[in-house]
């Protein structure tokens, strides 16, 4: 398709960046960008998949009317329709924001016009990623639009892109339990869902820990399904999902990781097991589980501790440490 104006790409300067994307509505600003972000100073205006696309004064406002001035809603299939300059230079701009045309019917909520574009762009055209590093998937994510992600994805777009924070269109799924999309995302995404599952955000965290962390354990079971590593280390501190899990006291969640396959014994970087958050926590029921799921008493951390030595008196958890041994303050001292 044609392109107005000059070849030139765009470049932004981080300074006069207007949010964008998900922000441009009033019922999304908790996706809205944070200026202090250091995470997204790593990221540079040249990692951004940006647009060639000629920039405008398109607003989001304008959006509806400029659609039915549009030829495309007239034709079939979109990919078929003959535009006069003006369709063109309305198709082929961005705003301010650094939006496409493409995020804007997604922001609209404008489905069919969004359909109609899908059949006409190409793939690259629809990986541009607007001043929040965010692609159409992303919003369509962010806004639950599953019909919208599965002709995203029919279309081979990437789902490998991650937006300002490091998430990529999986993690939004996980962090807002958005089963749908999450769904159509494992279902189109061979052979690149390890790729995508292993993808840690700017937070060094991978889609199983978000899923965990807002105890969506559907969307857990869906990953597992698919081949999750269940004892992959979070980037900060080396916590799996089960570490994740104790932190919470998630019942469910610990019994699902263990029930699959996790392992008890994974240690975090110091050292600790989830043995040693769930007696450090003080928390006799999970530390119960552990123990029936043959989780390993004696493992030491970096501090030389293990779990009895932090059981603090407690006698509910004392009462899960039987032993033969004579102790003084949870160390042994003299073995038979």
């Amino acid at each position: 398709m044609a392109r107005s104006g000059g070849e030139k790409e765009r470049k932004f300067d981080e300074e006069y960046r207007i949010d964008s994307g998900i922000e441009s509505i009033s019922i999304s600003r908790e996706y809205g960008r944070s200026d202090s972000s250091d995470e997204k100073d790593k990221l540079g205006t040249e990692d951004r998949l940006d647009s060639a696309y000629v920039s405008s004064s398109l607003t989001v406002d304008s959006l509806g009317d400029l659609i039915e001035k549009c030829s495309i809603s007239e034709c079939e299939r979109a990919a078929d329709c003959e535009y006069t300059e003006e369709e063109v230079n309305f198709l082929t701009t961005v705003t301010e924001d650094g939006d496409t045309i493409l995020h804007l019917a997604i922001i609209h909520e404008e489905k069919c016009f969004a359909h109609q574009l899908i059949d006409l762009f190409s793939p690259e055209l629809m990986d541009i990623q607007n001043n929040l590093y965010q692609t159409p998937l992303h919003l369509a994510t962010y806004l639950n639009q599953p019909t919208i992600v599965s002709s995203l994805l029919k279309k081979m777009v990437s789902l490998e892109l991650q937006d300002q924070e490091g998430n990529t269109p999986l993690h939004v799924a996980c962090e807002h339990g958005f089963w749908d999309c999450a769904n159509e995302m494992v279902l189109n995404a061979s052979p690149k869902l390890t790729n995508v599952l292993e993808t840690q955000n700017w937070r060094g965290l991978t889609c199983l820990h978000v899923a965990t962390l807002h105890k969506h354990h559907r969307l857990m079971r869906l990953l597992m399904k698919n081949g999750v590593d269940l004892n992959i280390q979070e980037g900060t501190s080396g916590k799996t999902a089960l570490h994740m899990a104790v932190e919470l006291h998630d019942v469910p969640s610990v019994t699902l990781l263990l029930n699959r396959g996790a392992n008890v014994d994974a240690t975090m970087f110091n050292g600790c097991t989830a043995l040693h958050l769930a007696v450090g926590r003080q928390d006799a029921a999970i530390a119960n589980i552990l123990c029936q799921a043959g989780a390993d008493k004696m493992i030491k951390n970096m501090e030389d501790e293990t779990a009895l030595d932090l059981a603090d008196g407690n006698d509910d958890i004392l009462a899960l440490f039987p032993f033969d041994d004579i102790q003084i303050m949870g160390r042994t001292v003299t073995n038979f």
